[in-house]
């Protein structure tokens, strides 16, 4: 059992941060400017409230608890919800405020949310990867102050991790479109909409790239990257995401439509294939996504083609690679 700092805990991904990783035998500190209802608290977990920008707050909480792990999940998380330059101070600041105290008290083990918005896609100059699926390699260009705050987290680490050799270790992830275990039974998502109409209308997912991930497999990737971080190459940035795309039709289909001029890049997208590759997560760390929308949502969607997909959900779809020529995405 560790015990084990979250910041954020009150959040759509906090909470099952905290539900997780308390189930699985850790103590949980949870750390956020709002606290819970003390009956929503798991279990093994306990919460503080703080203003973790306040001047010295990060560095006081973390030395007083002394985990054996910190994981940064605070931030303004929708983007375009506050003025650019306050999501961009207040990200930013943040993550720094976190990491530096985590690492001046000597915490061994530091984690910090990205996003996969810091790769670019929906920019109104237009949008195309080298390739598809999207993996960790695909080059970020990020355009708003949301996903640049994001790519700076993963640069604090990195440049953390740089500066401590091995005697820390850091990482970062970015999570897919967090679909909490309420929103599977039809309340509303991140955006305002259930993920039944997300399923029923491409377009709503479609800005997204039809990415998704149940914010449970979040709680358990991290409580494996925890427990591999001292055997894998510091400084890692991992996606995690769901094994098959948010949409009742393949990608192949559906990216023609609204990403135009990516059609060759995505023809091999087809059965139930994400636009997004976890291989990293799943060949350095073993971890694997459990959770589908074709499993968790209630009652089920009745869709076009959905019984096929369900049974190739576990089909291995291999990319080729296409080079990618100029377009603009529909947001």
């Amino acid at each position: 059992m560790s015990r084990i700092f979250v910041t954020g805990g009150s959040g759509r991904l906090g909470r099952s941060v905290v539900a997780g990783l308390a189930e699985a035998g850790h103590e949980v500190l949870s750390v956020d400017r709002d606290a819970i209802p003390a009956e929503q608290l798991p279990a093994g977990a306990f919460q503080y409230t703080a203003d973790l920008l306040a001047p010295g707050e990060a560095e006081r909480l973390i030395r007083e608890t002394a985990p054996d792990a910190v994981i940064h999940l605070a931030a303004i998380a929708v983007p375009f919800s506050a003025p650019e330059e306050v999501i961009f101070s207040t990200n930013t600041r943040l993550a720094y405020a976190v990491i530096s105290a985590a690492t001046d008290a000597g915490v061994p083990k530091i984690v910090t949310a990205s996003s996969p918005t810091a790769l670019g896609y929906g920019s109104p100059a237009g949008w195309l990867p080298p390739s598809f699926p999207l993996d960790e390699q695909t080059p970020p260009k990020p355009w708003n102050a949301y996903a640049l705050s994001k790519l700076i987290a993963e640069q604090t680490v990195q440049m953390f991790a740089a500066a401590q050799g091995g005697k820390i270790r850091y990482a970062a992830f970015r999570p897919c479109y967090v679909i909490s275990p309420e929103e599977w039974e039809g309340a509303l998502t991140q955006q305002g909409h259930t993920v039944r109409e997300r399923l029923q209308d491409p377009a709503l997912s479609a800005p997204a790239l039809f990415n998704y991930v149940d914010a449970r497999d979040v709680a358990e990737f991290l409580d494996v990257l925890l427990d591999k971080m001292d055997s894998i190459p510091n400084g890692q940035v991992f996606f995690v995401g769901a094994k098959d795309a948010l949409a009742a039709a393949p990608l192949s289909e559906l990216f023609p439509r609204f990403l135009p001029g990516s059609g060759p890049l995505t023809e091999h997208l087809t059965g139930t294939s994400p636009a997004f590759s976890v291989d990293k997560a799943r060949e350095l760390l073993g971890w694997e996504p459990k959770r589908s929308w074709r499993t968790e949502l209630t009652p089920p969607f009745e869709g076009p083609d959905t019984a096929h997909e369900q049974q190739t959900l576990n089909d291995e779809n291999h990319a080729g690679l296409v080079p990618a020529g100029a377009t603009k995405e529909t947001p």
